[in-house]
């Protein structure tokens, strides 16, 4: 988590009073190069969190993907309309992600280890089966999440 520190800006706004307007504050001084004035602690500290969100909003991506394949995997005939709509979605919001910031190609590994913790836990209750029923080691290539058809009606 960043630690604020406390820097109150000429005008009077604080880092911890009001983080909107600080923001607001920082942008003509960052743009103006006014480095003295700047609040580079919490500056620096906020540029560190977008990227963590950026890496999280990666790792939710291809969560949801293997959770849908342990539960077609484990149950076949199980899978509905909204599932395959679910995973064309989330195919899609990783590929944006990584489209938006190339340099996340180099976390995906990690990325997609991180989701799939998650995955088999979901994917575990969703089913009603036991955790031990779906591996701990990660049984799905990054191609298989991408690419893998899945049938929309169970049927076929």
């Amino acid at each position: 988590m960043t630690t604020l520190k406390t820097r109150t800006s000429p005008a009077g706004t604080a880092y911890e009073d009001d983080f909107y307007t600080w923001t607001q504050e920082q942008r003509p001084r960052l743009r103006a190069g006014d480095l003295p004035g700047l609040g580079s602690e919490n500056l620096a500290g906020e540029i560190e969190s977008l990227g963590r969100g950026q890496f999280s909003s990666l790792v939710r991506a291809p969560r949801v993907v293997p959770v849908h394949m342990l539960q077609v995997d484990d149950q076949p005939g199980k899978q509905t309309c909204s599932s395959a709509i679910s995973i064309a979605s989330h195919r899609v919001h990783a590929l944006d992600e990584l489209d938006e910031s190339p340099g996340l190609k180099a976390r995906l590994s990690e990325a997609i280890e991180k989701a799939y913790r998650r995955a088999r836990l979901e994917a575990a209750k969703e089913t009603a089966l036991s955790l031990g029923r779906f591996t701990e080691a990660y049984p799905y290539t990054y191609q298989d999440i991408m690419d893998r058809p899945f049938a929309i009606d169970p049927e076929s």
